[in-house]
């Protein structure tokens, strides 16, 4: 009997070991960090005219590749479609979902989805050419409205009309893309998606000034990293590497000052707890001391991130809003590092 649960419990523990290595394990043997993005999105994650990929969500795969490998470089993007991009997750073709993804109860429970915090908060609303003369979504009674399969943006559309009383037709699209295709030409009087996503492509038009976005918002779309279930300590890393963007904001430690913060630790026991020079927080992770900084040096923190992909002062011009630091009225909020 002794030698029939020795044998169980050096089974259970072996299993354990084999469970905590994980796609962490993968990531490190393999040298590259498969990372699944948008297949085309200004402003979150496109490719520029040199084939290199960029942008909020892009930045976001850099700074997972810089904890983990310490190199920013080290990613391959793996494009998705709102239909394809969970089966792409969950068959192990990507290590992780960077991509405008909503947080559902659905998605977390039924589909096995782990969502790892909300990297930007948003909401549905609806963009219109001028020349419609539309004020309001409830004038838009009969609209023909080009929405991407396989979001939640369907489910939120059908839900606004139905409670609204009025109709519509609806023109389905496969991605982004395919919806700027259709407006532009006419093929649809709305689109409508997350509103980052509406002033993401509104940038791209050659006349921006003549699309408006409707005051509506009519959902609420936290959106943010999102890893296969079972996988705890990967779903940490990537956890803990978006809070520690938006910590570094919080404490001042920004892509410029964070050698030199960390070569020269202070009096604040959190700034040195998250750069690796108090305590061991890297190696809980099962990542090198200088996880974090590695992080914040390739990219910058949460607002630098922010402001450089889709802030004001670019084409996409988005405000801070719900996104601004709790501190500063926001939602971004991160747990203590202790």
């Amino acid at each position: 009997m002794k030698r029939i649960l020795l044998g169980a419990t050096a089974a259970l523990a072996m299993g354990a070991t084999a469970a905590s290595a994980g796609t962490l394990a993968d990531v490190k043997a393999r040298g590259t960090l498969i990372c699944i993005v948008n297949s085309g999105f200004v402003g979150f994650a496109s490719t520029d005219k040199d084939g290199k990929w960029q942008g909020y969500d892009v930045d976001y795969c850099k700074a997972t590749a810089a904890a983990v490998l310490g190199d920013p470089s080290k990613v391959k993007y793996k494009p998705a479609t709102g239909k394809t991009r969970f089966t792409i997750l969950n068959s192990g073709e990507g290590d992780v979902l960077w991509r405008n993804t909503t947080w559902t109860f659905v998605r977390d429970v039924d589909v096995k989805l782990a969502f790892q915090g909300v990297n930007y908060y948003d909401g549905q609303g609806f963009m219109v050419n001028k020349k419609l003369g539309v004020k309001s979504a409830k004038d838009l009674d009969g609209a023909s409205v080009c929405i991407q399969t396989g979001t939640t943006t369907e489910l939120n559309l059908a839900d606004y009309f139905r409670v609204n009383k009025i109709k519509y037709e609806p023109v389905p699209t496969e991605n982004n893309e395919e919806s700027r295709r259709n407006i532009l030409a006419g093929r649809c009087d709305v689109y409508t998606t997350d509103a980052s996503g509406l002033a993401a492509t509104r940038a791209t038009f050659k006349d921006p000034e003549n699309w408006v976005i409707l005051p509506e918002i009519i959902s609420k779309e936290p959106l943010g990293p999102v890893t296969r279930h079972g996988d705890d300590n990967w779903s940490d890393i990537i956890r803990w590497t978006k809070n520690a963007l938006v910590a570094a904001e919080e404490l001042g430690i920004t892509s410029k000052n964070v050698e030199a913060m960390a070569s020269k630790p202070g009096n604040n026991p959190e700034i040195n707890r998250l750069l690796g020079t108090e305590g061991n927080l890297g190696a809980m992770l099962g990542l090198d001391k200088r996880w974090a900084v590695n992080a914040i040096k390739a990219v910058g923190n949460f607002g630098e991130i922010f402001e450089r992909n889709i802030g004001t002062k670019t084409p996409v011009g988005l405000e801070r809003g719900l996104n601004a630091l709790w501190t500063d009225g926001g939602l971004q909020y991160t747990p203590p590092f202790r």
